[in-house]
């Protein structure tokens, strides 16, 4: 793993094709994909063993109850697939 601090992680985000109404706190890249925000492991492990045409996954914002945030979840997380074209799709809901 390596870590690249940042003070523009919009930066970071937009240039991996993230639209920035999309838009996480953290960033990381997993093999050829780009997942941004609190996105559940999930998520991720599925992105992995499915293999779909996709830049990455992204919960945008820090919703409360997320993975890394303090609260309770009260609503089910919307993870978002973010398509080659930019456009996001619901990937999942946890």
């Amino acid at each position: 793993m390596t870590v690249k601090e940042t003070n523009d992680l919009a930066e970071i985000s937009r240039k991996a094709g993230i639209p920035a109404n999309l838009q996480g706190c953290h960033t990381a890249f997993i093999e050829s994909y780009v997942v941004d925000g609190h996105v559940p492991v999930e998520a991720v492990r599925k992105m992995l063993a499915e293999r779909p045409a996709i830049k990455g996954l992204t919960l945008p914002d820090m919703p409360e109850g997320s993975p890394g945030m303090t609260g309770k979840k009260t609503a089910p997380f919307k993870i978002l697939a973010i398509g080659a074209d930019g456009k996001p799709s619901v990937f999942m809901t946890l």
